[in-house]
């Protein structure tokens, strides 16, 4: 079982100056990239641009301290944009602040329950599904500081909001746009010259200059969100109703599933990158820390950034240090260069962030999905991204997990079967069963039970039938890897029958779980341990003497 140590303490057994050279070299680049992607995440999510700054400062700070991996980079991320807007909205920086405390502690809860293999269980159809949606959502959302559109308030939901752009399409800036364009120039060609350098940093530098210099009538920073602060805000604990904490019990666990999910994913790829292995337990934890500490100072939720992990390790990053030093280098950005912050044009933002929703949708993956994949998993797939674009991420992910356990539960009660003896003369019956079951007497009935029982294909037992000449019912068990509740239930019932009728019940290559679930329900108690037979012969056999 894994422990839930830090990988850090791991790391410093043999830490040397060579590595931790690398690790600050690698970390300062890393900051260099989270800087304007954490100030366009946090305007996107609807809070001020300092707030991306404390997210990444505080929540990454203690995600590379506290977690699981070695070469993890905390910080926002697009996943949360949708979900950030919506409770802002709704109950405002206070509202956002409790949904992160809250999610802090759901994910250090899932740490210590030793879940963070579970998540690996979250059907793909849904990742897929309500990651497209976010891409759609987040870059949908973008087009008014794109299009420079006089709008003074951006409705929330889909729907409303395409409806606010096509009213105000006739404010569109036209020196915005150019602006805009521009910026998704540099950030499509500029990589294709170099990766040393982030596009997203030119693309900022390049059209800051050219509004500054040219004295172009562009929404910057500044002129929306006024006077930037260079300095962190002291801890502050918002004052909380019983009533605001029912509300936000729902988006809170759905911001921890998606920080877990996309932290973890994040730590596979870059454990395939430098040839380790995470420490999933401790990474939620840590995850769930740096998510109190970041909303308690002001943040919004963080998560593994697979980006800026990838670019660590390709900047030879190896330790937790580098994600260390990438928060510290934030801070000093952020205590001396912040001011500066306010020059850059809001449709410069923009573009970055439609450039990284482009990147989210994976639509050779969704459409590939579409076309092969069963129909219930289209349904999941499709409902999740519709879900996600048209009402929101909460409802989306609800709704998707609820359905794919039904579909699944569909699944395996359709596996499930039983067989009476006349099909189980197939190539893997072992020698001298196929004799000794054509031989069996009229009066003793076999039955083969196929697949796991559990609630949801339990009823499958009442199929069990007898003749009026039955005496013995043999059920064959071999192939039942479990049971629950529901099918011991059923089995009482099949027990009860056979009472009433005077016949006797004899079972067959019972495994270890059923067994075991038998004897603590008192099954195998009353049916008899005499009843209980290791394999088929030795049961027929037994069959044989109860008649005679």
């Amino acid at each position: 079982m894994e422990t839930l140590k830090p990988k850090l303490f791991e790391t410093m057994k043999g830490y040397s100056k060579k590595q931790f050279i690398k690790d600050v070299i690698s970390g300062i680049i890393v900051a260099i990239i989270a800087l304007p992607l954490s100030i366009a995440l946090a305007i996107a999510s609807g809070v001020t641009p300092e707030c991306g700054l404390y997210t990444a400062i505080i929540a990454g700070f203690f995600i590379s301290l506290l977690g699981g991996s070695r070469v993890q980079i905390g910080g926002p991320t697009a996943a949360f944009v949708v979900i950030i807007y919506g409770i802002v909205e709704q109950f405002g920086l206070d509202g956002l602040i409790v949904a992160t405390i809250l999610a802090g502690i759901f994910l250090i809860i899932m740490g210590i329950c030793r879940f963070g293999s579970l998540i690996k269980y979250i059907p793909y159809t849904i990742t897929t599904g309500f990651t497209c949606g976010i891409g759609v959502s987040l870059l949908v959302g973008q087009l008014k500081d794109f299009l420079g559109l006089s709008i003074k308030s951006v409705p929330s939901e889909f729907i409303e909001k395409i409806g606010a752009y096509i009213k105000n399409i006739s404010t569109i800036d036209v020196t915005t746009v150019l602006i805009g364009v521009l910026s998704l120039a540099i950030l499509i060609l500029f990589p294709l010259i170099t990766d040393k350098i982030p596009s997203s940093l030119v693309a900022i530098i390049v059209t800051t200059l050219v509004v500054k210099f040219a004295g172009l009538n562009v929404n910057t920073i500044g002129s929306v969100y006024g006077e930037l602060s260079s300095s962190l805000p002291l801890p502050h604990i918002p004052s909380v109703t019983f009533e605001m904490l029912q509300s936000l019990i729902s988006p809170a666990f759905t911001i921890a599933l998606l920080a877990g999910i996309e932290s973890l994913l994040s730590c596979v790829v870059s454990d395939g990158m430098i040839g380790d292995k995470h420490n999933s337990n401790a990474e939620l934890i840590g995850q769930g820390v740096g998510n109190i500490f970041s909303g308690l100072f002001g943040g919004i939720p963080a998560t593994g950034a697979i980006a800026r992990t990838a670019a660590n390790v390709k900047n030879g990053g190896r330790t937790p240090i580098a994600g260390m030093v990438h928060s510290v280098t934030l801070l000093v950005i952020l205590l001396v260069l912040m001011p500066t912050a306010a020059l850059i044009p809001m449709t410069t933002l923009a573009a970055v962030l439609i450039v990284v929703a482009w990147n989210m949708c994976d639509w050779s993956t969704f459409f590939r999905l579409v076309h092969t994949a069963p129909k219930s998993d289209i349904i999941v797939l499709v409902g999740t991204f519709l879900l996600t674009v048209i009402f929101d991420l909460v409802v989306a992910i609800e709704v998707g997990i609820v359905v794919s356990a039904l579909l699944f539960m569909k699944r395996m009660s359709e596996v499930s079967d039983i067989k009476s003896w006349k099909y189980i003369e197939e190539p893997d019956v072992a020698d001298g069963e196929a004799e000794k079951l054509m031989s069996v007497s009229k009066e003793i009935r076999v039955f083969e039970i196929v697949g796991p029982m559990f609630f949801a294909a339990a009823e499958q037992l009442a199929r069990i039938d007898s003749k009026r000449y039955t005496k013995v019912v043999v059920i064959r068990m071999r192939s039942v890897t479990a049971v629950d509740a529901s099918a011991m239930h059923s089995l009482h019932g099949l027990a009860d029958r056979a009472e009433k009728k005077g016949i006797k019940l004899v079972f067959s290559h019972v495994n270890e779980q059923p067994l075991s679930v038998m004897k603590k329900d008192g099954f195998y108690e009353r049916i008899g341990a005499e009843n209980f037979k290791s394999d088929i012969v030795e049961a027929l056999n037994y069959a044989e003497e109860l008649l005679n």
